[in-house]
């Protein structure tokens, strides 16, 4: 009986000393109650547009990993521009003839390959309308890459509402993803109410930042709310913080590598993120909800933002610390390469001939690494 009276006592004793595990929404258990517009999401800039060998690590691309790795290490919001080629809408940067990522609903279809195995995460895509694709040319798209169950829709296409739900109603409706368009009509947006018009429910600070000083927390678009922080906020559109910086040669701009350690550090360096980010926290008396970045493992990024989101308990991320990328300008093929070079040397005091500067600026094609592809 004293045997049998220990047994009976064996799964209140080991009900004592188990403890339930807690679920982790966008890697957090302190998530899951939270508003989606609450938080802030961490973003990759023009995330399919990856400077790696598969690109001849070309200097137009704006990040070192490609969109899943990106999603495993915390990332939770990617932006990409829509352009439209040989009658397909594809991923390109700027033009498809300096950066073709491929089409647009492979990209979705690699999205949805990641929410299937990632059941607990929300995740917000932003797209860049270039070319003016029409809400059925998206919404066929989003079919394609049979990703359209996971997308939420708002209650409203024409206002931003007062609050949005919380990561885990999201979650538990199995609408997942968050779609913005750069922009849409709403009043023509009949076939796909889920892709929602950027600026009916965001509005951005600038991003067309080339010093490391004039990062700015001021509204910049939609142009009715520019300077004027008051009205954003008022208007009820989220926050979203642009924090990238471009290089700049001979008028062209590209993504500043060089820079990027301090660009998306938590402290320390002109125009660091954390500073950025709380400056624009006091400004708005509320912190951004989103934060979009280049190379967004520098830094790395989402230090800033697990800082923003009170995160200690961070789980289930990719650590790409140890991770090295090769980003010197001997390994950018000859996009800007000799561009690159030449400027380099100009600054540290040489003065280049004006056949150097023809050289490097000309359409050359490959050899010896000098001119720009065009």
């Amino acid at each position: 009986m004293l045997w049998f009276g220990f047994l009976t006592l064996l799964p209140f004793a080991a009900a004592a000393t188990v403890l339930p595990r807690q679920t982790a929404c966008n890697n957090s258990p302190d998530l899951c109650a939270k508003s989606y517009g609450e938080i802030t999401h961490l973003g990759a800039h023009d995330s399919p547009f990856v400077r790696d060998a598969s690109t001849g690590y070309s200097t137009a691309g704006n990040q070192y990993f490609n969109t899943t790795v990106q999603l495993d290490a915390g990332v939770r919001l990617v932006s990409g521009q829509i352009h439209k080629q040989n009658n397909q809408w594809h991923l390109c940067h700027s033009s498809c003839q300096l950066l073709d990522a491929g089409t647009l609903s492979a990209w979705l279809s690699e999205i949805k390959t990641w929410l299937d195995s990632n059941k607990n995460d929300v995740v917000t895509l932003l797209l860049v309308n270039s070319d003016g694709a029409s809400a059925s040319d998206l919404d066929a798209q989003f079919k394609a890459a049979n990703i359209v169950n996971y997308a939420y829709t708002p209650s409203s296409q024409t206002s931003a509402p007062s609050s949005w739900p919380t990561l885990q109603e999201l979650i538990n409706k199995g609408t997942r993803l968050m779609t913005f368009v750069a922009s849409l009509d709403a009043s023509q947006n009949t076939v796909a109410p889920y892709l929602m018009d950027e600026f009916t429910y965001i509005w951005e600070n600038p991003y067309d930042v080339t010093t490391a000083s004039n990062f700015s927390c001021n509204p910049d678009r939609p142009p009715n709310l520019k300077n004027d922080i008051s009205s954003a906020l008022a208007s009820n559109r989220l926050p979203f913080m642009n924090h990238f910086l471009y290089q700049t040669v001979l008028s062209i701009e590209y993504p500043n590598s060089s820079y990027a350690s301090t660009t998306n550090a938590p402290s320390g360096g002109l125009g660091n993120l954390g500073d950025a980010a709380a400056k624009c926290k006091q400004a708005y008396g509320r912190q951004p909800t989103f934060i979009l970045v280049d190379f967004f493992d520098k830094g790395p990024a989402i230090k800033t933002v697990d800082n923003l989101n009170g995160v200690t308990n961070a789980v289930g991320r990719t650590d790409l610390t140890a991770a090295t990328q090769t980003s010197s300008g001997s390994t950018y093929s000859n996009v800007f390469k000799g561009l690159v070079t030449l400027v380099q040397k100009a600054q540290l005091g040489s003065n280049p001939s004006m056949g150097e500067w023809v050289w490097a600026g000309g359409d050359w094609g490959s050899l010896l690494g000098g001119g720009i592809t065009l």
